[in-house]
Protein backbone atom coordinates (compact mmCIF):
# COMPACT_ATOMS: atom_id res chain seq x y z
CA UNK A 1 0.00 0.00 0.00
CA UNK A 2 1.18 3.28 -1.04
CA UNK A 3 1.06 6.37 0.72
CA UNK A 4 -0.38 8.86 -1.10
CA UNK A 5 -0.75 12.60 -1.10
CA UNK A 6 -3.44 14.82 -0.37
CA UNK A 7 -4.13 15.86 -3.97
CA UNK A 8 -3.82 11.88 -5.18
CA UNK A 9 -6.51 11.26 -2.51
CA UNK A 10 -8.62 13.97 -3.72
CA UNK A 11 -8.13 12.83 -7.54
CA UNK A 12 -8.92 9.43 -6.45
CA UNK A 13 -11.71 9.95 -4.57
CA UNK A 14 -13.36 12.10 -7.29
CA UNK A 15 -12.35 9.67 -10.13
CA UNK A 16 -14.48 7.07 -8.24
CA UNK A 17 -17.25 9.35 -7.77
CA UNK A 18 -17.76 10.19 -11.37
CA UNK A 19 -17.11 6.18 -12.16
CA UNK A 20 -19.61 5.51 -10.02
CA UNK A 21 -22.07 7.83 -11.52
CA UNK A 22 -21.47 7.15 -14.87
CA UNK A 23 -20.44 3.92 -15.21
CA UNK A 24 -17.67 5.11 -17.98
CA UNK A 25 -14.15 5.68 -17.69
CA UNK A 26 -13.08 9.04 -16.52
CA UNK A 27 -10.35 11.18 -17.98
CA UNK A 28 -8.55 14.35 -16.83
CA UNK A 29 -10.40 16.96 -18.95
CA UNK A 30 -13.97 15.06 -16.66
CA UNK A 31 -12.04 15.36 -13.29
CA UNK A 32 -10.90 18.66 -13.95
CA UNK A 33 -14.54 20.68 -15.40
CA UNK A 34 -16.82 18.58 -12.95
CA UNK A 35 -15.06 18.42 -9.89
CA UNK A 36 -13.22 21.18 -7.65
CA UNK A 37 -9.64 20.22 -8.43
CA UNK A 38 -6.84 22.50 -7.83
CA UNK A 39 -4.93 20.99 -10.02
CA UNK A 40 -4.38 21.10 -14.22
CA UNK A 41 -5.61 18.52 -16.31
CA UNK A 42 -1.43 17.93 -17.24
CA UNK A 43 -1.33 17.64 -13.36
CA UNK A 44 -4.61 15.33 -12.99
CA UNK A 45 -3.26 13.41 -16.00
CA UNK A 46 0.06 12.85 -14.32
CA UNK A 47 -1.25 11.55 -10.82
CA UNK A 48 -3.73 9.61 -12.88
CA UNK A 49 -0.37 7.55 -14.19
CA UNK A 50 1.39 7.49 -10.77
CA UNK A 51 -2.41 6.27 -9.43
CA UNK A 52 -2.18 3.40 -11.84
CA UNK A 53 1.33 2.34 -11.79
CA UNK A 54 0.44 1.93 -7.67
CA UNK A 55 -2.57 -0.20 -8.21
CA UNK A 56 -5.12 1.96 -7.77
CA UNK A 57 -6.48 2.80 -11.58
CA UNK A 58 -6.78 0.70 -14.75
CA UNK A 59 -6.64 1.86 -18.60
CA UNK A 60 -9.82 -0.03 -20.16
CA UNK A 61 -9.32 -0.99 -23.82
CA UNK A 62 -11.81 1.05 -25.12
CA UNK A 63 -10.90 4.16 -23.93
CA UNK A 64 -8.40 6.71 -23.18
CA UNK A 65 -10.13 7.04 -19.56
CA UNK A 66 -9.44 4.77 -16.31
CA UNK A 67 -11.43 3.13 -13.89
CA UNK A 68 -11.00 2.30 -10.07
CA UNK A 69 -9.94 -0.86 -9.35
CA UNK A 70 -11.00 -3.20 -6.06
CA UNK A 71 -8.22 -2.05 -4.48
CA UNK A 72 -9.16 1.94 -4.94
CA UNK A 73 -12.80 0.66 -4.65
CA UNK A 74 -11.90 -0.75 -1.15
CA UNK A 75 -9.58 2.35 -0.08
CA UNK A 76 -12.35 4.57 -0.80
CA UNK A 77 -15.49 2.38 1.22
CA UNK A 78 -12.81 2.28 4.52
CA UNK A 79 -11.28 5.61 4.08
CA UNK A 80 -12.66 8.28 2.04
CA UNK A 81 -16.71 7.62 1.38
CA UNK A 82 -19.38 8.78 3.89
CA UNK A 83 -22.57 6.72 4.17
CA UNK A 84 -26.18 8.28 3.24
CA UNK A 85 -28.04 7.27 6.12
CA UNK A 86 -31.87 5.82 5.63
CA UNK A 87 -34.19 8.79 6.44
CA UNK A 88 -36.93 7.76 9.27
CA UNK A 89 -39.60 8.06 6.88
CA UNK A 90 -37.44 5.34 4.82
CA UNK A 91 -36.92 3.20 7.76
CA UNK A 92 -40.36 3.48 8.74
CA UNK A 93 -42.00 3.25 4.97
CA UNK A 94 -39.33 -0.48 4.71
CA UNK A 95 -40.85 -1.72 8.20
CA UNK A 96 -44.67 -1.39 7.15
CA UNK A 97 -44.19 -3.20 3.90
CA UNK A 98 -43.04 -6.28 5.86
CA UNK A 99 -44.24 -5.83 9.41
CA UNK A 100 -47.88 -7.78 8.98
CA UNK A 101 -45.51 -10.95 7.99
CA UNK A 102 -43.41 -10.69 10.88
CA UNK A 103 -44.00 -13.78 12.56
CA UNK A 104 -43.89 -16.29 9.50
CA UNK A 105 -40.28 -16.26 9.04
CA UNK A 106 -39.60 -17.70 5.67
CA UNK A 107 -42.12 -15.12 3.93
CA UNK A 108 -40.76 -12.49 5.75
CA UNK A 109 -37.51 -13.06 4.39
CA UNK A 110 -38.21 -13.85 0.99
CA UNK A 111 -40.46 -10.42 1.50
CA UNK A 112 -37.21 -8.70 3.04
CA UNK A 113 -35.07 -9.70 0.18
CA UNK A 114 -37.23 -8.59 -1.91
CA UNK A 115 -37.39 -4.99 -0.69
CA UNK A 116 -33.65 -4.75 -0.13
CA UNK A 117 -33.54 -5.15 -4.01
CA UNK A 118 -36.04 -2.96 -4.43
CA UNK A 119 -34.20 -0.34 -2.02
CA UNK A 120 -30.77 -0.72 -3.74
CA UNK A 121 -31.33 -1.87 -7.29
CA UNK A 122 -28.98 -4.64 -6.79
CA UNK A 123 -29.16 -8.50 -6.41
CA UNK A 124 -30.20 -8.98 -3.37
CA UNK A 125 -29.63 -12.81 -1.45
CA UNK A 126 -30.61 -13.95 1.80
CA UNK A 127 -29.42 -17.32 3.64
CA UNK A 128 -30.24 -19.03 7.17
CA UNK A 129 -27.91 -21.34 8.50
CA UNK A 130 -30.11 -24.42 7.55
CA UNK A 131 -29.38 -23.96 3.36
CA UNK A 132 -32.61 -21.77 3.14
CA UNK A 133 -32.04 -19.19 0.51
CA UNK A 134 -33.81 -16.55 -1.27
CA UNK A 135 -32.67 -14.43 -4.12
CA UNK A 136 -34.73 -11.34 -5.56
CA UNK A 137 -33.68 -8.09 -8.12
CA UNK A 138 -33.11 -10.54 -11.31
CA UNK A 139 -34.37 -7.66 -13.43
CA UNK A 140 -32.61 -4.91 -11.82
CA UNK A 141 -29.29 -7.02 -14.10
CA UNK A 142 -31.01 -5.49 -17.05
CA UNK A 143 -30.06 -1.68 -15.85
CA UNK A 144 -26.14 -2.66 -14.73
CA UNK A 145 -24.08 -1.20 -17.86
CA UNK A 146 -21.47 -3.57 -16.97
CA UNK A 147 -24.11 -6.54 -17.55
CA UNK A 148 -24.75 -5.45 -21.33
CA UNK A 149 -21.31 -7.70 -21.18
CA UNK A 150 -23.10 -10.85 -21.88
CA UNK A 151 -20.05 -13.21 -20.53
CA UNK A 152 -20.50 -10.92 -17.18
CA UNK A 153 -24.04 -11.20 -16.70
CA UNK A 154 -23.55 -15.55 -17.53
CA UNK A 155 -20.68 -15.36 -15.24
CA UNK A 156 -23.05 -14.24 -12.21
CA UNK A 157 -25.91 -15.56 -12.88
CA UNK A 158 -24.02 -19.04 -13.07
CA UNK A 159 -22.80 -18.23 -9.85
CA UNK A 160 -26.05 -17.30 -8.36
CA UNK A 161 -27.04 -20.37 -8.93
CA UNK A 162 -24.41 -22.46 -7.46
CA UNK A 163 -25.47 -22.22 -3.90
CA UNK A 164 -22.00 -23.80 -2.87
CA UNK A 165 -20.27 -20.70 -4.04
CA UNK A 166 -22.93 -17.85 -2.23
CA UNK A 167 -22.27 -19.99 1.06
CA UNK A 168 -18.64 -19.66 0.73
CA UNK A 169 -18.65 -15.91 0.15
CA UNK A 170 -21.18 -15.83 3.50
CA UNK A 171 -18.46 -17.68 5.45
CA UNK A 172 -16.32 -15.30 4.76
CA UNK A 173 -17.69 -12.95 7.60
CA UNK A 174 -15.49 -11.61 10.08
CA UNK A 175 -16.27 -10.15 13.09
CA UNK A 176 -17.23 -6.82 11.34
CA UNK A 177 -20.48 -5.10 11.21
CA UNK A 178 -20.58 -5.39 7.17
CA UNK A 179 -18.62 -7.34 5.03
CA UNK A 180 -17.83 -5.28 1.67
CA UNK A 181 -15.85 -8.48 -0.84
CA UNK A 182 -14.45 -7.16 -4.48
CA UNK A 183 -12.31 -8.50 -6.78
CA UNK A 184 -10.40 -11.67 -5.68
CA UNK A 185 -11.87 -11.70 -2.62
CA UNK A 186 -14.97 -13.11 -4.52
CA UNK A 187 -13.70 -16.34 -5.55
CA UNK A 188 -12.51 -17.84 -9.21
CA UNK A 189 -16.73 -18.35 -9.58
CA UNK A 190 -17.32 -14.52 -9.84
CA UNK A 191 -13.80 -13.06 -10.95
CA UNK A 192 -15.08 -10.20 -12.62
CA UNK A 193 -16.06 -6.54 -11.95
CA UNK A 194 -18.46 -7.65 -8.73
CA UNK A 195 -19.12 -5.76 -6.05
CA UNK A 196 -20.33 -8.24 -2.65
CA UNK A 197 -21.83 -6.14 0.38
CA UNK A 198 -23.44 -8.05 3.32
CA UNK A 199 -24.38 -8.49 6.96
CA UNK A 200 -24.52 -11.81 9.41
CA UNK A 201 -27.46 -11.40 11.48
CA UNK A 202 -28.25 -13.49 14.78
CA UNK A 203 -31.78 -14.75 16.23
CA UNK A 204 -32.13 -15.15 20.13
CA UNK A 205 -31.53 -18.61 19.69
CA UNK A 206 -28.39 -17.92 18.42
CA UNK A 207 -28.90 -18.97 14.98
CA UNK A 208 -27.35 -17.00 12.44
CA UNK A 209 -27.89 -15.92 8.56
CA UNK A 210 -26.89 -12.98 6.10
CA UNK A 211 -28.68 -11.05 4.19
CA UNK A 212 -26.58 -8.77 1.11
CA UNK A 213 -26.35 -7.23 -2.23
CA UNK A 214 -24.23 -8.20 -5.23
CA UNK A 215 -23.94 -5.92 -8.13
CA UNK A 216 -20.91 -4.37 -9.93
CA UNK A 217 -17.61 -3.22 -8.81
CA UNK A 218 -19.27 0.64 -8.79
CA UNK A 219 -22.35 -0.55 -6.31
CA UNK A 220 -23.15 3.04 -4.57
CA UNK A 221 -21.70 1.83 -1.57
CA UNK A 222 -22.45 4.97 0.55
CA UNK A 223 -26.19 4.43 0.36
CA UNK A 224 -25.94 0.45 0.63
CA UNK A 225 -23.60 -0.20 3.48
CA UNK A 226 -26.22 1.34 5.43
CA UNK A 227 -29.01 -0.04 3.83
CA UNK A 228 -28.05 -3.29 4.23
CA UNK A 229 -26.69 -2.97 7.76
CA UNK A 230 -30.46 -1.45 8.73
CA UNK A 231 -32.03 -4.52 7.04
CA UNK A 232 -30.10 -7.05 8.69
CA UNK A 233 -30.77 -5.24 12.23
CA UNK A 234 -34.33 -5.18 11.23
CA UNK A 235 -34.29 -9.08 10.77
CA UNK A 236 -32.65 -9.55 14.30
CA UNK A 237 -35.58 -7.20 15.17
CA UNK A 238 -38.12 -9.57 14.40
CA UNK A 239 -36.10 -12.36 14.90
CA UNK A 240 -36.79 -11.93 18.46
CA UNK A 241 -40.35 -13.24 18.09
CA UNK A 242 -39.76 -16.26 16.19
Amino acid sequence: MHDLTQRQIEILKSLIEEYIETAEPVGSETLEKKHALSASPATIRNEMVRLTNYGYLKKTHTSSGRIPTPLAMKFYVKQLMKEKELSVAEEVSIKEKVWDIRDKEQEFLKEVTRNLAEKTGALAIAATDNGEYFISGYANILDMPECFDIDITKTLLLAIDEFECIKTLFAAAQDEDIHILMGEELGPLLSGPYGFVFKRYTTPEKTTGDIGVIGPTRLNYTYIVPTVRYFGNLIEEVARGW
